[in-house]
């Protein structure tokens, strides 16, 4: 295993608040960073050594990565496969490119998770109006119906309730590929974000509970609300999980709580949205694990404040957020986005305490008008 020590250079594919928080992370630790992102002054870019200011798909930029990086890693799944491959090849991608190709595919994903054993809801995989039709006879109403690969926060999917729903579904569909899924009556959604090194280790940080409003990520609590029972079964599959894939470095898996069985719904091959709660709550982030697992250094064992809640600011809260700071008793973490709009994420609060009711105390006003 190539160790990679402080003083070298961390590539990353994609400039967003991951490859910022990512890129923080690794300046924390002593490394150089190097961003490919299309857009000028970047998140991500602004606090790197070194911007490479191109399409994810541009091959010579890839190559200009390359020369700069020791290591490579990526912040979002839409990275362009064949550059993906391009740094597997060159021994650059600890990550690898199955994981990554896994998770821009649901009928892969669903099948991958089944090659693990997993609990998956019933689902069919489509491409016309009448098997559209066929599956929604085999599963029942209701049911979710979402492209195969792209869309995110709500994009590209379709709920359907009734025959009256398959109208839309019937003017949109085309020659695309898309499953449709079982809806499930859910209790509640959490994610495993865990992190697992080069030599196969894993170190799994608390489950967390999450909550959505517009299909955009609100909160996200720990310690969740399950049962031990729950949570030992959502590691152990998560674990399985990550063993079929072959999973290096942090990595994050999205489950739902459906009376009482745990399902899986997806996945996601980098640092989480959910897992933010981590750079203040525990000893150490999500990022700094996954900057340790792709640089073949030591995982830190996870130790968490007794409670915690992380809360996304999006366009429209930016504004509130600053203005109420004197009140508020969260920590700000400011993605440097020059853009706001009123569903953009932009940034998020954490706090933490003793307690969930302690943690109440501390929850900005704004949060009542999300």
């Amino acid at each position: 295993m190539n160790v990679i020590e402080p003083g070298q250079t961390i590539g990353i594919l994609g400039g967003g608040q991951l490859g910022r928080m990512m890129a923080t992370a690794a300046k924390h630790m002593g490394y150089r960073v190097a961003v490919l992102d299309p857009t000028p002054d970047c998140p991500a870019a602004q606090v790197a050594d070194v911007h490479i200011e191109a399409a994810y798909d541009d091959g010579a930029a890839a190559e200009e990565l390359g020369t700069w990086s020791d290591v490579v890693t990526y912040e979002f799944e839409n990275v362009d496969e064949e550059v993906s491959r391009f740094f597997e090849k060159k021994g650059k991608l600890p990550q690898g490119s199955l994981s990554l190709s896994v998770s821009q595919n649901r009928e892969k994903e669903k099948g991958f998770a089944e090659k693990a054993n997993i609990n998956v809801p019933a689902y069919r995989i489509v491409q016309t109006y009448v098997e559209v039709k066929q599956a929604v006879r085999d599963i029942g109403y209701p049911a979710v119906m979402k492209t195969i690969s792209g869309g995110y926060d709500g994009k590209g999917q379709f709920l359907l309730r009734e025959d009256a729903d398959l109208k839309e579904v019937e003017k949109e569909i085309g020659d695309h590929r898309y499953i449709v899924e079982k809806w499930l009556n859910i209790d509640k959604e959490v994610s495993q974000v865990f992190t697992r090194d080069q030599e196969g280790n894993i170190s799994f940080f608390p489950v967390a509970e999450n909550v959505h409003k517009d299909q955009v990520l609100f909160t996200t609590t720990v310690p969740a609300s399950i049962s031990g029972v729950q949570q030992t079964s959502i590691q152990e599959q998560t674990k399985a999980l990550a063993l079929e894939l072959g999973v290096v470095g942090t990595f994050a898996v999205e489950w739902f709580v459906s009376d009482g069985e745990i399902y899986f719904n997806e996945m996601a091959p980098r640092p989480h949205n959910s897992g933010h709660y981590t750079i203040e709550a525990c000893n150490v982030s999500q990022f700094e694990q996954h900057i340790r697992a792709l640089c073949g250094l030591p995982l830190l064992p996870v130790h968490t404040f007794p409670a915690a809640k992380m809360i996304n600011v999006l366009g429209r809260h930016r504004e509130s957020l600053f203005h109420s700071l004197p009140e508020d008793k969260v920590h700000v973490h400011d993605y440097g986005k020059h853009e706001s709009r009123p569903q953009r994420k932009m940034g998020h609060v954490t706090i933490i305490g003793s307690s969930l009711d302690d943690i109440k105390t501390g929850e900005p006003a704004w949060m009542k008008s999300w």
